[in-house]
């Protein structure tokens, strides 16, 4: 990788602005043409996507505000990890906080950057399997979610007929589906 031509070197990195749940990065770099410019890109914690499933083949979907859309988004639970934590103990934890589901167990359905052009994130995309609701949601000061169930070829169809908006939620139902359903 050091050595591959398309490589811009770094020269210098400082954080431009902070917020609640991500910074906004510059890079000052040297591209290989030799020209240096500055580069800003979204720094975040790396995240899970949980696709929760029941024992019945349901989905366990959530609806919540976006601001940055300004409307309500149907999709899985997801969130940032927390410190040092686990992909698949955060996946547990925001599953139980989102939705006041618990599962059986938790696959791993795969890793993805999901817009690396404009930010570092890192998304570890699960399957949890046989969830039950066991407990009320604790959600975070600045969420807004409501907790529904739809079955699984529904939820498919809204991929395909343009309904399902949420591209993590799209990725990994079709990533399911593609490798993993029986």
């Amino acid at each position: 990788m050091a050595d591959d031509p398309l490589r811009w070197e770094t020269l210098d990195t400082d954080i431009d602005y902070t917020c609640p749940g991500f910074d906004v990065r510059r890079d000052d770099v040297r591209l290989p043409d030799g020209t240096e410019t500055d580069y800003h890109y979204v720094d975040e914690s790396p995240a899970v996507v949980i696709l929760p499933l029941t024992a019945d083949g349901d989905v366990v979907v959530i609806e919540e505000w976006r601001q940055a859309v300004s409307r309500v988004n149907r999709g899985l639970p997801a969130g940032s990890m927390e410190g040092e934590e686990e992909p698949s103990d955060a996946a547990h934890r925001e599953l139980r906080e989102e939705t006041g589901y618990e599962a059986d167990r938790i696959e791993h359905l795969l890793t993805a950057e999901p817009s690396n052009g404009i930010a570092n994130s890192v998304h570890h995309h699960f399957v949890a399997y046989d969830c039950e609701p066991t407990a009320d949601q604790q959600l975070d000061d600045n969420e807004s979610i409501r907790v529904d169930t739809v079955g699984y070829d529904d939820y498919l169809d809204s991929v395909v007929n343009d309904d399902l908006n949420d591209g993590r939620s799209a990725l990994t139902l079709l990533q399911y589906e593609l490798t993993q359903r029986d």
